[in-house]
């Protein structure tokens, strides 16, 4: 973990998003006007003096005569000719039509969003839906923070993206549901919103998590959500493919974690292959034999797991996959175990952490039968670290002469003595680390959170040696 925080780094700027506006009838509606206005200025918009100039209008109507609805209609027919994204509030918004319907809506259908007279805060989550605002006038002030994103306790250049919170899986090894409930999936805007804050503050390398990222969007049926004005579906390959979008100005890294083996993470393979997110997936299988499954009420079956994981390496050969495994689970038999040893070997996990089973107070399988002695459980979590280790080895002896691309995590004296650094095959803090030996040339340099090639030469353990070039 970094000793300090240091104010985020400005990001190239870019224009602020522009706001047509037109306020027509009486001194109570200029004052309406006024307060939209005083909030667009607080958010980071900026007003525009055309339609044509402007990301989208807002006419404040008047509804109170037939000249003024004329007018107020006229003029939102001329923004929808010359802008197209309009929003209309005042005192027409609430005018009803002959037939109860709405009269803006009745005449001019492709209106945005209507809204009735004092409505600030409802204009306002019509211009954040359609045009989403460019800051928040308190977060932006927080010294070290990253806007929208807040203070972060990582390195300045990676970070955590909690996508959703709780889990509507009841497996009985575990009691987070009962901590923090089902799922509850962020709104996709507010996520991707905060990944761009994120990117323009400097971070190279997103981490997405959750407790089940693959669910994402479940508990609200993928619904529909906006970024930048454009709908985006609340699902998990919806969200990647925008995010690989935002990472790409900046050359940063996405990798996603906790990704449960579903049929639907195969649509997010092809963006691994192409470069789009990291070729690494964060897998939580925690076993192989379908009878421990059960037991644990995993939502994964483990008959398919391996023909998955081959279907996901043809269509993507670079792909890194790390997992965690329970040993020692209650009623594991020994070929029960074994079953688990030849799924590590044959599935090439190229990550692995391995847990005894512990009785967590809370979880019912606790109560199940054939509960295994601690020595049992402890020494099959070693046989299993063993070969998940010859394995790993095996895997990173490979990788000796490639080059690859290292984001720098340490670097004294500008890297002149060499540092510590990390591929994309990576994690922070959970996997191996790239140890970075002086540099051949006189005049490179490292920098921490940067990125540097470098050429393998060896292997550390669960780590390799490189040479920056």
């Amino acid at each position: 973990m970094s000793d300090t925080i240091t104010p985020a780094i400005p990001a190239a700027s870019t224009p602020p998003p522009r706001v047509g506006f037109v306020s027509l009838g009486c001194p109570k509606a200029l004052t309406d006007s006024e307060l939209i206005l005083t909030q667009l200025s607080a958010e980071g918009y900026q007003t525009s003096k055309t339609f044509e100039g402007a990301d989208l209008v807002i006419v404040n109507t008047c509804g109170f005569i037939d000249d003024a609805v004329k007018e107020s209609l006229d003029t939102i027919g001329e923004a929808l000719a010359e802008n197209g994204k309009v929003i209309v509030t005042g005192c027409l918004g609430a005018k009803s039509a002959e037939d109860g319907g709405n009269l803006v809506r009745q005449i001019h259908p492709s209106v945005l969003a209507v809204t009735g007279p004092h409505a600030t805060q409802e204009v306002m989550d019509a211009v954040h839906q359609h045009l989403p605002k460019p800051h928040d006038p308190f977060l932006d002030l927080v010294p070290g923070g990253f806007g929208v994103a807040g203070i972060k306790l990582t390195p300045r250049h990676y970070a955590y993206l909690k996508i959703s919170e709780g889990c509507n899986h009841r497996c009985t090894f575990c009691i987070i549901p009962s901590m923090r409930g089902d799922l509850v999936s962020r709104p996709i805007g507010d996520v991707l919103k905060e990944a761009q804050a994120l990117f323009e503050g400097g971070v190279k390398e997103l981490l997405v998590i959750s407790q089940d990222t693959s669910a994402y969007g479940v508990d609200v049926k993928y619904r529909t959500g906006f970024w930048d004005g454009k709908p985006v579906k609340t699902r998990m390959l919806e969200l990647v493919q925008a995010l690989g979008d935002l990472a790409e100005p900046y050359g940063a890294w996405v990798r996603l974690h906790y990704v449960y083996p579903y049929p639907s993470v195969d649509e997010v393979i092809p963006l691994m292959a192409t470069g789009r997110v990291l070729p690494y997936l964060d897998v939580p299988f925690q076993h192989s034999h379908p009878d421990v499954l059960r037991r644990m009420k995993r939502p994964a079956s483990g008959e398919k797991n391996l023909e998955r994981i081959q279907r996901w390496r043809e269509m993507c050969p670079d792909i890194v996959i790390r997992s965690t495994f329970i040993a020692g689970f209650p009623g594991e038999t020994e070929a029960e175990f074994e079953h688990l040893l030849d799924f590590v070997r044959e599935a090439q996990i190229d990550r692995a952490g391995c847990f005894a089973y512990s009785a967590i107070p809370g979880a019912t399988a606790n109560e199940l039968p054939g509960m295994l002695p601690q020595e049992v459980r402890d020494e099959r979590r070693a046989r299993f670290m063993a070969v998940a280790e010859e394995v790993s080895v095996s895997k990173l002896q490979r990788r000796v002469g490639a080059s690859m691309q290292v984001l720098v995590d340490s670097a004294p004296a500008m890297g002149r003595k060499g540092g510590r650094g990390r591929s994309y095959a990576d994690a922070p803090e959970i996997d191996g680390v790239v140890h970075l030996l002086p540099p051949e040339k006189i005049s490179k340099q490292l920098k921490v959170g940067e990125f540097t090639r470098a050429r393998i030469v060896g292997t550390q353990g669960h780590d390799l040696v490189a040479v920056p070039v």
